[in-house]
């Protein structure tokens, strides 16, 4: 972790709030920016000085390279868990850009995204078949095994079923360990350390051996990432294309949440089953938004300003912790009528523009922090939910509550169904 950074003035009487963000989760924000009045919050997280933003021009402000800068802005606990040392996300400037580039050729590509998409609507069909013949099934669980499978054939990662389950947990443990002390910590790092070795090993065999048709086939994932050249005109060496390799694969099983919380809005409001069932692309790519504007994922996001800066009126001086307010924003009622309604609706007529709908970052995707994956998860959800909502099962009495203290949250119990045919 970075050292502490010095208090400017004015933030020395300011109290830690590590504590109150760690027991309070997604509501620790929004709550401390309704008692301020809506004004910027100032507070320390982690002993550093921190001011939190809010709206549509918070966003672009926070976006904008020349305002926030992301290098050592990431604790080493975050850094150790979700991203990995020496991420992409933990660049900037050029070295930023040549990275990124590799992200959104791997992530963007249309034919690339249809590739993905059709494997996983395979793997639905055989692990709908697996379902149907067990007493019950724990939809995230299973939602997390089937994208593993999914995502690392896709890559060129070959998996045998126990390696498949085994990466399938260990993917989840690090995003679900990321933002907590505690044991669910401590697994995620594990989790992560067993994955990177894993991964290095395959990197450094695929260049003393070169990419074959059963490993790592040309123009998959770990093929390319294994053959990328920095800006320096250098490789990655063994131990960063494997956390890369992970930025790949991770964020794509982290899918299971939000097709879990699918689950939990088809299971709470029915009436949108039938849409989706009928196979309407509008209405899935609008129910996909929906999901990842109404359930709570990321709190918020954080960067370090990059020098003395004026937000509306507001002094942020160098260095101290700028964080955009991403679960408040996506509930806010200025900015979405009714924003504890579940309505796809409100993406029916038109797609969000490019800083409204910020559940995986704002700005632009090719130069800026804004995640390259966020067609590959709409593409997934729109794949995969007209997928559930065709299938049948019996949800039995459990706890499918979604506690906001839990950062990520996570419904109930996993969300248990039983009779899947």
């Amino acid at each position: 972790m970075a050292a502490p950074l010095s208090a400017p003035s004015g933030l020395c009487g300011l109290s830690d709030s590590t504590l109150p963000l760690l027991l309070e989760g997604y509501a620790w924000l929004p709550d401390r920016r309704r008692r301020n009045g809506g004004a910027p919050v100032r507070t320390r997280l982690l002993g550093k000085p921190a001011i939190a933003l809010h709206g549509r021009d918070a966003v672009r402000f926070f976006y904008d390279e020349s305002h926030i800068h992301r290098r050592d802005a990431l604790p080493g606990p975050v850094l150790d868990t979700l991203f990995g040392r020496g991420a992409v996300h933990t660049l900037d400037g050029e070295q930023h850009r040549v990275r990124k580039a590799l992200f959104v050729h791997l992530l963007k590509d249309r034919e690339s995204i249809t590739d993905l998409t059709e494997r996983a609507a395979a793997e639905w069909e055989r692990a709908r078949a697996d379902w149907s013949g067990r007493s019950q099934v724990v939809l995230f669980d299973a939602f997390a095994l089937l994208l593993a499978r999914t995502v690392c054939e896709w890559a060129g990662i070959a998996l045998d079923d126990a390696e498949a389950r085994e990466t399938a947990d260990d993917l989840v443990a690090m995003v679900d360990g990321f933002a907590t002390p505690g044991p669910r910590h401590w697994r995620a790092r594990r989790a992560r350390r067993r994955q990177e070795e894993r991964l290095a090993r395959r990197i450094e065999d695929i260049r003393r051996t070169g990419p074959t048709e059963h490993a790592a086939p040309t123009g998959a994932a770990l093929a390319e990432v294994a053959r990328h050249h920095e800006a320096d005109g250098s490789p990655l060496d063994a131990h960063t294309a494997a956390v890369e390799i992970l930025n790949v694969i991770r964020p794509t099983v982290a899918v299971a949440w939000f097709l879990t919380y699918a689950a939990h809005a088809l299971h709470r409001w029915p009436e949108h089953r039938a849409p989706l069932a009928k196979g309407d692309s509008t209405y899935a790519r609008a129910f996909a938004h929906e999901v990842r504007r109404f359930y709570p994922f990321v709190p918020f996001l954080g960067g370090l300003a990059a020098r003395d800066l004026d937000w509306q009126g507001e002094t942020v001086d160098a260095g101290t912790m700028v964080l955009l307010d991403v679960y408040g924003y996506l509930h806010d009622p200025e900015l979405w009528p009714r924003p504890y309604t579940f309505d796809p609706t409100r993406f029916t007529d038109a797609e969000p523009g490019r800083d409204d709908l910020i559940p995986q970052g704002g700005g632009e995707v090719s130069g800026g922090h804004r995640c390259p994956g966020e067609d590959i998860v709409l593409a997934l959800l729109q794949t995969l939910v007209p997928l559930l909502a065709r299938l049948e099962y019996r949800v039995p009495e459990q706890d499918l509550s979604i506690p906001l203290h839990r950062v990520p949250s996570k419904v109930g119990e996993g969300f248990v169904v039983t009779d899947v045919h």
